[in-house]
């Protein structure tokens, strides 16, 4: 990635650990820190937690004074990690549609692994059905339309970038059978699946109807993980309106689980790409 494409939100989410490392090592609760600078609780809380649009520099110094850090090299750290965050990626000229965090988590993440129950998944998709799906969302204006799908094939570019993420995607048999419109875009869709499984860093795999019920049957759901040892993995579940964020170990260590028993239901790799094979021959 470019020095402006990384994710401000991956280094606000590193930023809070270090600060939340550096008070609980002094034995300082949140309410102990805000009373000593005369900040909210809840201030603080949104640094710790990354729920902030930014930390500015002196902010962050301010904590490392109650803290007792003195080293100048640990709090240019931090500092410059603040300074980093402010920057914007290119998903900012979209935010309006990705209003949340998930895009930043994304750009950085090393690995992504993503189940979907009932659509292909979004790194996956052509134009074609990228604009079905914006039109069942109830976009009618063709910009608007041309716009949110330039939006997600924006998104894919990470797929193609130098050091891509290794990407795994488990889809669910429904969502290949269901047509996104015309016969050729169901064709051009399942040959874009086709041509991208043999990559070297995406796998995809076929969870066909045939193992009846499943460990995916509570919704689609993606799982980043990070090359850096400092930030969490995060669970995403996408809602109607926005998305859940899970980062706790037993949630985490839950849908690892979920993810390791769909990998195992379906089909292999070389079965995948066979099914897919043909099902376009049977268009």
């Amino acid at each position: 990635m470019t020095e402006t494409d990384h994710s401000p939100t991956v280094r606000l989410r590193r930023l809070g650990q270090e600060l939340r490392r550096l008070r609980e090592e002094t034995g300082l609760t949140i309410r102990d820190a805000a009373a000593q600078l005369e900040w909210s609780a809840a201030k603080i809380s949104r640094i710790e937690s990354g729920h902030t649009k930014r930390v500015d520099a002196v902010n962050v110094k301010a904590l490392c004074g109650i803290y007792g850090v003195t080293d100048q090299e640990t709090i240019g750290g931090l500092v410059k990690l603040a300074r980093e965050a402010r920057q914007r990626g290119w998903w900012n000229a979209y935010r309006d549609l990705f209003p949340g965090a998930y895009v930043g988590l994304e750009a950085e993440a090393s690995s992504i692994r993503n189940f979907e129950l009932a659509i292909i998944p979004g790194l996956l998709q052509t134009p074609e059905y990228a604009a079905e799906i914006v039109r069942t969302a109830g976009v009618r204006e063709p910009d608007e339309i041309e716009r949110r799908v330039a939006a997600r094939i924006k998104r894919q570019q990470l797929l193609s970038q130098a050091n891509p993420p290794q990407f795994w995607a488990v889809i669910d048999e429904a969502a290949l059978l269901r047509p996104p419109g015309s016969r050729e875009a169901h064709e051009t869709q399942l040959r874009r699946l086709l041509d991208t499984n043999p990559s070297r860093h995406v796998t995809i795999q076929v969870l066909p109807m045939s193992v009846g019920l499943h460990a995916g049957l509570g919704g689609s759901f993606v799982i980043l993980d990070f090359a850096h040892t400092a930030d969490r993995s995060v669970v995403f579940a996408e809602t109607r309106t926005d998305g859940l964020y899970l980062e706790e170990p037993e949630e985490l260590q839950s849908y690892n689980l979920a993810f390791q028993h769909l990998c195992a239901s379906a089909l292999s790799v070389d079965a995948s790409i066979a099914y897919l094979s043909d099902l376009i021959d049977k268009l």
